[in-house]
């Protein structure tokens, strides 16, 4: 299965993953270290890639890209509607 949309929830050293195919399956759903991060994007066909606005998003849009995916921004209060329970990393980088 082919991944054809992530959620990335940043953070200061674990991030969480959460890879869609285009039938809404869940086919990716891990944390990884920072330093781990672009192997595991290097590794994976293009695609799109969603991220909550922070300090360090900007610098990761940019790293994404250089691999061919189409990495996104959204402003952080346009993803807390779609929270649907409790505040964690996992559920921001399915609301992402």
């Amino acid at each position: 299965m082919q991944v054809t949309t992530t959620g990335l929830d940043l953070a200061k050293n674990v991030f969480q993953v959460h890879g869609i195919t285009e039938s809404d399956e869940v086919v990716s759903y891990r944390h990884l270290r920072r330093a781990h991060l672009l192997p595991f994007f290097s590794k994976i066909e293009p695609c799109l890639i969603g991220m909550e606005a922070c300090s360090c998003a900007h610098h990761c849009a940019r790293e994404l890209t250089k691999f061919g995916h189409d990495a996104r921004l959204i402003p952080p209060m346009y993803v807390k509607p779609y929270v649907k329970r409790g505040k964690s990393d996992a559920i921001d980088a399915e609301a992402i």
